[in-house]
Formats: structure tokens, C-alpha cells, sequence
């Protein structure tokens, strides 16, 4: 069965209203350019919320080789997959943006319970992979603002396209920058930001910027649905968190070092961390994992199978082999991601 080894998928682009993409042309080896498709969706059991879409499964991953998107293979096997787990929890994409995105936060689990009756809200994380010139995020409030002003900014937005940009700090970034994103803390990414964001397992960002780029958003996309008084719970004005965060080395011996990017103590919704191989071999021991290869190139053994991998490959490791199979390679470096 397909899930006798890790378990690859077709490429997800995802239809998103901000342009990017070129940046793709390197991470994956294929010939992307920038448009309206700046996001891969990988290992994804969620559906994007794309207004006016009429796509089942956009957003969610289809299976090399078979006809079941992730969604419904869950359904099938859950226990192979999962295990006792009730969902995958997490959902990771690779984007690129080209153009600053708009002015956002997230909810908490709090907020997405009571307006979306969702479990999850959408804390996120991300690990810079590679820059254009200028390069930046926009990241919580300045000291001192408030909604009043907030508010105000918003207004001014229907005409003036950078009217919320002086309320935020601006942070420049560079490849391996680590970054954790709180749910209701304000952010951004700005331009030229090819990341890797490990988040909880739902599209709901309120964003109360009429224009991304030369896009004007609805009311509903601005909303997701509410009106602007409670969707603007989801801004805490004083929300602030460290950026960069500093790796923390788990252990380096044969070969393998294995850092923590995000862990419990920053977070209890998931974690991810880097696996970077010098001619050692790492045992994929954790079921329900998924796995993005961010350089180099290396091969998956277990089981009698040679897996070749390079930069650009994700899979998921099924619970039911978890331990079977190991990571080989030199200059090979794999991010795993988890809940």
C-alpha cells in the first residue's frame, strides 16, 4: 500500500490575491515566475478560503501515484497514517511573496471557537529560506498605538495603501532567520520573503486592508464573515514576541545535528525542527511527521527502498512505519514539522 513508505504528493499551488513566486524557480528546480499561485500547500488536509472558489479540494494534497487526496486517505486509513491521533494538526506551506501582504493577525483557539466553532486558530512560525533585495516583515505595534488609531488607519487604507505601515516594527530578514507568530499579534510579510511557515491547521487571517497590491478585498476576505467591531478582537494592540528566535541545538554527534526551531516552550500547537546531515544517517522516528527538504540532497532508506531526495522534496511519514526508515546524506538538511 502507498503508505508502506513515506508518502509523496503532486504539486499544491494555491490561489492566493497577492503576486510572488519566482522565488520557487530555485527552491523546487522548476520554472515558476510570480503571479496569483505564491503558495505550496505541502502535506495539506485543509481547503484554502478563497472567495468565489468552486474547487473541492483546493488547498488540499493529492497523493503521487493514486487518486485520494490527504483529506480522504485520512478518512480511509486513519489509524496507518495517524494512529490514535485525531488529525494531522498542523499545516505547512512554502511561500513567496513579491509584494508586502496585507496588514493581518490571526485567532486564537479562543476566538476561531466562538466565531467558527474551530478548535484551531492560526499561530504560525517561519524559517526564512531565501530573500529578495530589501527583504522585511512587519511585526507587532509600535509602542503606543491604539486602536483608536488602528481604526483610523484602516479607514485611510480604502485609499491609501500604506496607511498602516508606520503603526508596525519593521524587522529585516535573512535566510535561517527563525520567527514565531503569536495568535492576535499583528505582522505582515513584506516583500521578497521566501519562507517555509509551519501554522495551525486553518486559512482564517483577518485582515482590515481594503487593497493587497492592485487588489481590492472584500469585506468578507477583510472579515472572514464578521463585522468589523469583532473581527477586530483578533488584534491584541500590545502583543509583542523576541524575532529572531535563537535555534536550540537538541544534539550533534556521527554526523546529524538536530536543532528545535520552535518547541513547547514557545508553543504547545507544534514544533519543528532542522535535521542537518554531514555523511550521518537520522531515523524518522516520529509517525504523523511532515518533512520538507530545504537543501541539499541525500536518500530515504528503510525497507528495502532507496529513496532519492533533494532540495524542495516534502513527504509525510506514516505512523504505521515510523522507525523503518533513516535520512542519509551530506550537506542534506530536512525540516520536520509536527503537532
Amino acid at each position: 500500500m502507498f503508505y508502506d513508505e513515506p508518502i509523496f504528493f503532486e504539486k499544491n499551488r494555491v490561489f492566493r490575491v497577492y503576486t510572488g513566486g519566482k522565488l520557487f524557480s530555485d527552491f523546487f528546480g522548476d520554472d515558476s515566475c510570480d503571479g496569483y499561485y505564491p503558495e505550496e500547500w505541502v502535506v495539506s488536509s485543509v481547503k484554502a478560503l478563497n472567495e468565489g472558489s468552486t474547487d473541492e479540494h483546493e488547498g488540499v494534497s493529492k497523493i503521487r501515484g493514486t487518486e485520494l487526496y490527504l483529506d480522504e486517505a485520512i478518512e480511509k486509513y486513519h489509524k496507518e497514517l495517524l494512529g490514535e491521533r485525531e488529525d494531522i494538526g498542523i499545516l505547512t506551506k512554502i511561500l513567496d511573496s513579491a509584494i508586502r501582504l496585507p496588514v493581518q493577525a490571526h485567532p486564537d483557539k479562543e476566538f476561531s471557537k466562538k466565531y467558527f466553532s474551530s478548535k484551531y486558530g492560526k499561530e504560525e512560525s517561519w524559517i526564512i529560506l531565501a530573500t529578495r533585495p530589501g527583504a522585511k516583515i512587519f511585526y507587532g505595534f509600535k509602542d503606543g498605538v491604539t486602536l483608536d488609531e488602528f481604526s483610523d488607519a484602516i479607514d485611510k487604507s480604502e485609499e491609501k495603501s500604506d496607511a498602516m505601515e508606520n503603526l508596525l516594527c519593521s524587522i529585516d530578514v535573512k535566510v535561517g532567520d527563525v520567527i514565531y507568530i503569536p495568535a492576535k499579534m499583528v505582522h505582515a510579510i513584506g516583500s521578497g520573503c521566501l519562507l517555509l511557515e509551519v501554522q495551525e491547521p486553518t486559512d482564517f487571517t483577518v485582515q482590515p486592508e481594503r487593497w493587497c497590491g492592485e487588489y481590492k478585498l472584500s469585506d468578507k476576505e477583510m472579515y472572514l464573515g464578521l463585522s468589523r467591531e469583532n473581527a477586530l478582537e483578533c488584534f491584541d494592540m500590545k502583543k509583542r514576541y523576541p524575532a529572531p528566535l535563537k535555534p536550540k541545538l537538541i544534539s550533534d554527534s556521527d554526523g546529524v545535528k538536530y536543532e528545535a526551531m520552535i518547541d513547547e516552550s514557545i508553543t504547545e500547537s507544534f514544533s519543528v525542527r532542522t535535521v542537518s546531515l554531514s555523511g550521518g544517517s537520522f531515523v524518522l522516528g516520529r509517525g504523523a511527521a511532515v518533512y520538507v527538504v530545504t537543501e541539499g540532497e541525500g536518500f530515504i532508506e528503510g525497507n528495502n527502498k532507496h529513496i532519492k531526495i533533494k532540495k524542495g522534496d516534502y513527504f509525510l511519514l506514516p505512523e504505521c512505519i515510523k522507525g523503518n526508515f533513516s535520512v542519509t546524506g551530506s550537506g542534506l538538511k530536512i525540516t520536520e514539522c509536527f503537532a
